[in-house]
């Protein structure tokens, strides 16, 4: 089994070389084949460099596009049975990823979930406040009958066979979202555990709470009346 770990990258230079050692660290632990691989949005820093630096298939936007741009780019290029997305920021513990394979490896679940809010201690997120992590998971939940308490998490893993039967469309931090009801309509068992959720050390998050809710809001509704 191959499975494709997929990181996106805007201006992560002090971040995202670590975050590859650690994904790989992890892999060679596990015994799986594996490919890691980087969509550079365009990075204005060193964030290519120190990727290629850790021997990961890095791939460059022509110019910043978003996101869900980046990712699209990625889960295009993946090749495995299993892909998984993952923060390049630090925010999320590669040391972790075991928890998300599980259910997919067990065929349990088609789409895994890392929530940051189902452990005791939930972290305080910094892209979106928790009204709106609120609003979203509900009107997900009345549009798909979905429960889930972290739709907007980045750290996921899946089934190829989730991305073959979509049409993502996002270009920003609204994939997530569009994702997530996509796969809920499609059929697909979606479920979620529990992760670790470390604020970035380095740098500043480029989420706009206002604008970048509006557009998750949008892309839910969207995505629940428009085609897969």
């Amino acid at each position: 089994m191959l499975l494709s770990v997929i990181i996106p990258v805007f201006n992560e230079e002090q971040t995202v070389g670590y975050i590859i050692q650690r994904v790989k660290a992890v892999m060679e632990k596990l015994g799986f084949r594996y490919e890691v691989i980087v969509i550079d949005d365009f990075s204005r820093d060193r964030s290519l460099e120190m990727a290629k630096r850790k021997g990961a298939k890095v791939y460059q936007l022509k110019e910043h596009m978003g996101k869900g741009y980046a990712l699209r780019a990625g889960l295009a290029k993946a090749k495995g049975e299993i892909a998984v997305t993952i923060d390049s920021d630090g925010s999320h513990r590669p040391e972790e990823l075991p928890l998300l394979l599980a259910p997919v490896l067990q065929n349990q679940a088609d789409l895994v979930i890392g929530s940051r809010y189902l452990n005791q201690n939930p972290a305080t997120a910094r892209k979106l406040n928790a009204f709106g992590v609120r609003l979203f998971n509900f009107l997900i939940r009345i549009f798909t009958k979905t429960a889930v308490s972290d739709s907007q998490s980045g750290y996921r893993a899946m089934k190829s066979e989730v991305l073959t039967r979509m049409r993502l469309k996002s270009g920003e931090y609204e994939i997530e979202s569009e994702m997530l009801v996509k796969t809920a309509r499609q059929g697909f068992r979606v479920v979620e555990v529990p992760i670790t959720f470390e604020q970035r050390t380095y740098g500043r998050s480029s989420v706009d709470p206002l604008v970048d809710g509006v557009k998750i809001l949008l892309s839910i509704v969207t995505a629940y009346l428009g085609g897969l």
